[in-house]
């Protein structure tokens, strides 16, 4: 009685704190689970599992948040920048080249990608350390300008982009990526913003190349950039990156066109995130308030501020849609074995995320189960002792929040296609 109580009490607070911190397409009624207000068992009925669903509904939600919430805190002619490595789907771009996106990407495959969306280069940013000379020269050849900046993330690549751009008799754009030695409360393997991280220059470095005058022939540095890291729910270390960002911005004689914060907004995968969440508009007031603290007073100067956002734009609008296959019981040890596998989510696996799995039907027999894929490793294993009814072959479940770093990481490991993603 006990395990039943606690699965609907679940049930009531996901249903509610979705629609009262993070908008989700999911809901329960009548013990049915429904998709962007569409029974889940119809529209998986005629669909090979497992599957990617994405919300369009969802997706312009957060968009639309986000960029809403940059003007309204009086951001200077705020640029957002989606971070295609959270999720590439042609659909998705297509969706945010509509209301203006731009593009942050990392290789010329996203480059080519954020283009045949028809994402405007001159809203295009470059960030990554082992940029290549034919992925510098695509980019410097995209339009008539090329793309908006290069985020540099050493010397040697400066160094490089202006000896291609000389080549090309072209004048590359490029911004700063300072490592502002902060260290966010994430994941140790998506904390990017600490000198022992491979991303980013130091201070030091930054003002070393400034002063080297054989590695602007032909380029221009048109900005600073920042990123702390991904899944980031607390501002204390963004707060204190914008003030690096800001004190390297004021220390230096050129007249910035923007400062690029980056992105890495998290989302509530779990109840302990749901409960110290930082909300989007909270995120904007914040970033508003430091710029204002440490820059902005301090000069007459007003650059526009560019945005890389990923996980925060399109995380809750997908879901992993996948069927049992049967169920198996070792002892005490009760496991649910679904159709989907680490290949299809990796997060669970590589950084032991937690993912809620949803049944398609809700019901009183309730039993502790793991949660496990058909991939030939320990690791393949979407949640431990969940609370879930009795689970019988064919039937379906949701893993939530894969709208991000779901389909984009996902492999054909133990020669498994990959899963198709679908739009409601």
């Amino acid at each position: 009685m006990a395990l039943l109580f606690s699965f609907f009490i679940d049930v009531f607070f996901y249903n509610t704190l979705m629609k009262n911190i993070l908008p989700s397409p999911l809901e329960y009624k009548n013990n049915n689970l429904y998709f962007d207000g569409k029974r889940l068992d119809a529209i998986a009925a005629k669909k090979r599992t497992p599957f990617y669903l994405y919300s369009k509904k969802t997706l312009r939600h957060y968009y639309e948040h986000f960029s809403k919430a940059a003007v309204k805190n009086n951001l200077p002619s705020p640029l957002v920048c989606y971070a295609l490595k959270a999720n590439s789907n042609k659909d998705v771009l297509a969706q945010l080249k509509k209301m203006g996106s731009g593009a942050d990407v990392v290789s010329v495959g996203e480059l080519k990608k954020a283009l045949k969306a028809g994402i405007d280069p001159q809203k295009i940013v470059f960030s990554g350390v082992a940029k290549t000379a034919e992925e510098i020269r695509f980019a410097l050849k995209c339009g008539k300008k090329g793309i908006y900046s290069f985020n540099v993330e050493s010397i040697e690549e400066l160094q490089l982009i202006n000896e291609i751009a000389k080549k090309e008799k072209r004048i590359a754009r490029v911004a700063f990526r300072l490592n502002p030695q902060v260290s966010a409360k994430t994941h140790k393997h998506i904390s990017t913003g600490n000198k022992t991280h491979k991303f980013g220059l130091l201070k030091a470095d930054i003002v070393e190349a400034l002063e080297a005058r054989e590695f602007w022939t032909n380029t221009t540095l048109v900005g600073l950039s920042i990123h702390i890291g991904s899944q980031l729910t607390e501002m204390k270390a963004t707060v204190k990156a914008i003030e690096e960002i800001s004190k390297l911005a004021l220390s230096i004689d050129v007249a910035l066109e923007f400062l690029d914060l980056g992105g890495g907004l998290g989302i509530d995968y779990t109840a302990e995130e749901k409960s110290k969440l930082t909300s989007i508009d909270t995120y904007m007031k914040t970033v508003a308030d430091a710029l204002e603290k440490y820059y902005y007073s301090k000069t007459d100067h007003c650059p526009r501020v560019v945005f890389e956002p990923g996980r925060i734009i399109v995380g809750k609008m997908g879901v992993l849609v996948s069927r049992v296959v049967r169920t198996k019981v070792s002892d005490s040890n009760h496991f649910t074995i679904i159709d989907a596998g680490m290949n299809d989510l990796i997060r669970p696996a590589l950084y032991e995320a937690y993912h809620e799995v949803l049944p398609a039907q809700a019901s009183k027999k309730l039993i502790k189960t793991d949660i496990v894929g058909p991939i030939c490793e320990t690791s393949d294993c979407f949640g431990s002792k969940r609370k879930l009814p009795a689970l019988s072959a064919g039937d379906l479940v949701v893993i939530d929040n894969a709208g991000a770093y779901g389909q984009t990481m996902a492999s054909s490991y133990n020669e498994r296609e990959i899963a198709t993603e679908y739009f409601v």
